[in-house]
């Protein structure tokens, strides 16, 4: 019998890829152990590069400086789509963990935009993001915070000359529509892709990199195995987004990047094609999306 402390473990280390490959979206900060030892491990099963993503101010000035420190990570910075409506209306639902604070208004959200806009400008930061739409738990309000916040955040990125990443949960429609009014950055990723073969198609067309995740082992997630079907080779990614979203068959324990060889045996899988030629691509598409 399996027991409590089973489902909270660690998986093992799965057999590592012959092609090494990047985990193109994580949070090593809400990660167990070192920094240190989460690159190590995953460099074991060759995972040898890892994009670290900033969700508010915080998070984004860790990313910067861990992707300083570490040459095989590299850094995107942005306040996630639940951090706005946190930051203006001192929304408790917000990405941050620090507790709700008093309603700061626009001139608030300007502000953290700013320093969003300066961590951009650093060298070792090659994305903007996770930026975009989240209704899973958003009223009206919210999502005028959070179209206003991901406005900008396009912008910044174009500015820059940076990858833009963006999370778009349960706001597909909107997602591309304000894509479309602003005019996507030359580089855009959707991370976690959430959409069907339709939106696959939409993407493909415009250029945009999708990066899947653990959940596309899942058994109710045969919509995110056909877009990956028809997604260009050329367009797509894999991720942790660790440490959620952890692969089967160990969904429900903690994620983390040395598990992406998982996930790409199972991308294979979809695909019909060698494992070894999918983590080429992926390899070459992460270096292209995030310019390093």
């Amino acid at each position: 019998m399996s027991s409590d402390a089973d489902k909270n473990a660690a998986p093992p280390l799965p057999e590592p890829l012959r092609i090494p490959v990047a985990d193109s979206h994580t949070h090593l900060d809400m990660q167990s152990g070192t920094v240190e030892e989460g690159l190590a491990k995953a460099a074991s099963v060759g995972v040898t590069t890892v994009v670290q993503v900033g969700c508010d101010i915080n998070s984004s000035r860790w990313a910067a400086d861990t992707a300083a420190a570490y040459e095989s990570v590299h850094a995107t910075v942005a306040l996630h789509p639940n951090e706005a409506p946190r930051i203006v209306h001192g929304d408790p639902d917000g990405w941050s963990r620090q507790g709700a604070r008093k309603p700061g208004g626009d001139a608030a959200l300007d502000e953290a935009l700013a320093e969003i806009d300066r961590l951009a400008a650093l060298p070792q930061v090659r994305g903007v993001g996770e930026t975009g739409l989240d209704y899973f738990r958003t009223g009206p309000e919210g999502k005028e915070a959070q179209e206003r916040s991901f406005r900008a955040h396009i912008e910044i990125a174009k500015r820059h000359g940076k990858a833009l990443v963006i999370h778009d949960r349960e706001a597909h429609a909107d997602v591309l529509r304000v894509l479309k009014e602003e005019g996507a950055p030359e580089r855009t990723v959707f991370h976690c892709y959430s959409g069907d073969a339709e939106m696959a198609e939409i993407c493909a067309r415009a250029g945009w990199f999708m990066s899947f995740a653990g959940n596309v082992t899942f058994k109710n997630a045969q919509n995110l195995r056909d877009a990956l079907a028809v997604a260009p080779l050329e367009l797509v990614l894999v991720e942790t987004d660790a440490p959620f979203l952890t692969p089967a068959p160990y969904r429900g324990r903690p994620n983390a990047p040395y598990l992406i060889p998982v996930t790409v045996r199972a991308m294979a899988a979809v695909r019909g094609i060698d494992e070894d030629a999918l983590a080429t691509a992926l390899a070459a598409n992460t270096a292209r999306a995030f310019a390093y």
